[in-house]
C-alpha cells in the first residue's frame, strides 16, 4: 500500500465516522467501514471490564458458538487483547503464541481453530464502554487472506484511535448529564469527588508485582493508604490460591483511604490466567459509579446480549432510586425472575442490585451536599432515605465518613485542587 493510498483510506474511514449521528457509535456501520479498509474475515471490538476478565461487546451478529466458547474459557487465555492492552501497540497471533500453548492453548483451539481462522492483529482501544476499562480491536483473517501487511497493520492502529476519539466524543455529553437532565458543561472537567482517572484496574502476579495497563504512573491514583491496603488484601489471597481449597468466589470489597473514605473494588483471583502469564494473578476493579453504568446504552453491548438486557434496569433504578423500587420491580424491566436477575445482574456487572441502588443514592446525595442548598433532613428525603439518621448512618457505611465530614473534605479538596 501506497503512502497515499494509506491516507486516503484513512481518510475515508474517518470520514465515515463523522457520518454517525446520534449519541454514541454505530458500531455496526464503524466495523463496516473497516471492511472498506483492511480485509478480513471477522472483527471483534473486545473489552475488559470491572468484574474481572474480558468481554466481547461486537459486532452484534458474532456466532453463538464464538461468544459461548470465548466466555467460559477462552478469555483467560485471550493474549492478543492483554498483549495489545499492556503494550499500548498492535500485535500479531504471531507473535502471542508460544511453543509450549500454541494449538493446544484454548484460545486457539476454542478461538482461532474453531472458527478457521489462522491470523490475528490486534489494536488497543482506550475505553470501548466504560473510562478506565481498556479493550482492543481485533481483525481475523483465514488462510486464503493471508497475512497481514506492515501498511495494514500501520492502518489498523490509525483506525483504532480514530475510533477512541469517536466513541469519547459520543460519550461525554452522556457522561456529564444526570437523569434528571441536569450535568456538567459539555468537556467540563468532573468534580474532584467524582474520583476522575483513567487507571481503574490493578492486577498483580503471584509474585505480587503489578501489571501496568497504560503507559502512565499509578502514582496520584491510589495513596499510600489504599496502596498498603491493596497489598494486604492481595497477600491473603495468593496465600489462599497456594492452598488445596477451591478457588475463591469473587467479591466486592470496600478498602479506606488516607481520607478516611471508603473505595469499592471487585477482587477476582486466577489460580491461572494465561493470557498474561504463567501462574496466578489477581485483579482489584475499581467499580464506577452509578451515573457512570446508566449512561451505557443496549447498543454497547451488541454482542453480550445478557448485559445488553440489563442497561434498560440500570437506567430505571438511576432515575427512581429516590423511592426506592423492589426487585420484582427491577427484574420486571429485564423481563426475568428475581431470583434469576439479581444471580446474572451480580455476575455480569460485578455487583449486586441492592449496591448499585446505594450508589445512586450516595452519588445523588454528594452532589447535594457539595451545592449546600438543601439541609440535611431534605438531602435524605430526596435520596430515599427514611430519615436523617438513617442518611448519616448509611452514608458512612458506604463512604466511611459522616455527611458533614465528607462534605468538608470535598470542600479542602477542591480548593486545593487536589486530585484523586
Amino acid at each position: 500500500m501506497s503512502p497515499s493510498n494509506y491516507m486516503q483510506e484513512l481518510h475515508e474511514f474517518r470520514d465515515a465516522l463523522k457520518t454517525f449521528e446520534g449519541d454514541s457509535v454505530s458500531w455496526r456501520r464503524a466495523l463496516e467501514s473497516i471492511a472498506a479498509v483492511i480485509p478480513f474475515s471477522q472483527v471483534l471490538v473486545i473489552s475488559t471490564l470491572p468484574r474481572g476478565g474480558t468481554q466481547i461487546l461486537q459486532p452484534a451478529n458474532v456466532s453463538d458458538v464464538l461468544a459461548r466458547a470465548y466466555a467460559r474459557e477462552a478469555y483467560a487465555w485471550d493474549r492478543a487483547t492483554w498483549q495489545a492492552i499492556v503494550q499500548d501497540k498492535v500485535v500479531e497471533g504471531r507473535h502471542l503464541w508460544t511453543a509450549r500453548e500454541g494449538e493446544s492453548g484454548q484460545y486457539f483451539r476454542k478461538v482461532m481453530q474453531g472458527q478457521h481462522w489462522k491470523y490475528v492483529a490486534a489494536a488497543p482501544l482506550k475505553a470501548p464502554v466504560l473510562l478506565g476499562y481498556p479493550g482492543a480491536l481485533h481483525l481475523y483473517r483465514q488462510a486464503e487472506l493471508g497475512e497481514f501487511t506492515a501498511a495494514q497493520l500501520k492502518l489498523l492502529a490509525e483506525v483504532a484511535q480514530a475510533l477512541d476519539a469517536a466513541n469519547e466524543k459520543f460519550r461525554t455529553p452522556r457522561r456529564t448529564s444526570t437523569s434528571s437532565g441536569e450535568g456538567r458543561p459539555e468537556g467540563e472537567a468532573p468534580a474532584v469527588w467524582e474520583r476522575p482517572r483513567l487507571h481503574r484496574q490493578f492486577i498483580f502476579d503471584s509474585a505480587g508485582r503489578q501489571q501496568v495497563l497504560v503507559h502512565t504512573s499509578s502514582s496520584g491514583v491510589l495513596d499510600d493508604t489504599l496502596r498498603a491496603a491493596i497489598r494486604q488484601e492481595l497477600q491473603q489471597r495468593l496465600a489462599h490460591l497456594g492452598g488445596s481449597g477451591v478457588e475463591p468466589v469473587p467479591q466486592r470489597i470496600e478498602l479506606m483511604d488516607q481520607h478516611g473514605e471508603l473505595w469499592a473494588f471487585r477482587v477476582v483471583a486466577y489460580r491461572q490466567f494465561p493470557a498474561l502469564g504463567d501462574g496466578a494473578y489477581v485483579f482489584f476493579c475499581s467499580q464506577p459509579d452509578s451515573r457512570e453504568w446508566s449512561a451505557l446504552r443496549p447498543v454497547d453491548f451488541g454482542a453480550a446480549p445478557e448485559i445488553a438486557r440489563l442497561i434498560p434496569t440500570l437506567r430505571f433504578m438511576q432515575q427512581e432510586y429516590g423511592r426506592m423500587p423492589t426487585l420484582d420491580e427491577i427484574s420486571a424491566k429485564a423481563r426475568l425472575s428475581p431470583f434469576h436477575f439479581h444471580r446474572r445482574f451480580s455476575e455480569l456487572l460485578g455487583q449486586t442490585p441492592k449496591h448499585f441502588l446505594l450508589n445512586c443514592q450516595i452519588h445523588h446525595a454528594k452532589a447535594a451536599l457539595v451545592e449546600r442548598k438543601k439541609p440535611l433532613a431534605q438531602i435524605a428525603a430526596d435520596c430515599g432515605f427514611a430519615h436523617q439518621s438513617h442518611f448519616t448512618s448509611r452514608f458512612k457505611q458506604a463512604t466511611g465518613l459522616t455527611p458533614t465530614r465528607w462534605r468538608r473534605l470535598a470542600g479542602e479538596m477542591a480548593k486545593s485542587g487536589a486530585t484523586r
